[in-house]
């Protein structure tokens, strides 16, 4: 993981502590949660996906697009918020990204999504919060 001053480091037990126990499973422990059991993946209003364990911005609302999934898809995040690895566990090679602030696993990338970029982004949708914009918020 690349070191940044603004880097988020706890413990183990703080993570523990602050996070739900779904959240840290996902989060601090690489996990998925089961598909369609997001209230994200409703999500239509204008905004920004924040890491749940850190609050860095990690995906624009104009990113993000139905992929019939049962997780929160995007076809880009913003730049410098993610970084990858190869996960191994299902024995086949997937692409895994974490949040670059605080190492929070986020989910996997594929190279099955939407222009522009042909790539989806599949989000757990607990190891996000997300804000809406000043003038979505009361809708």
């Amino acid at each position: 993981m690349m070191e940044k001053a603004d880097n988020v480091q706890k413990s183990d037990a703080e993570w523990r502590e602050e996070l739900s126990p779904e959240e840290y499973h996902v989060l601090r422990q690489e996990g998925t949660e089961r598909a369609g059991t997001s209230p994200l993946n409703r999500e239509k209003r204008k905004g920004s996906y924040l890491c749940a364990g850190c609050g860095q911005p990690l995906f624009h609302s104009d990113a993000k697009y139905e992929s019939g999934t049962g997780w929160p898809s995007f076809f880009a995040p913003i730049p410098g918020a993610l970084e990858t690895k190869t996960d191994l566990k299902l024995l086949a090679p997937r692409t895994e990204y974490h949040c670059t602030r605080c190492g929070g696993h986020q989910g996997h990338v594929f190279n099955d999504g939407p222009d522009p970029t042909g790539q989806r982004y599949c989000n757990n949708g607990v190891a996000l919060r997300f804000v809406a914009d000043e003038d979505e918020a009361d809708k």
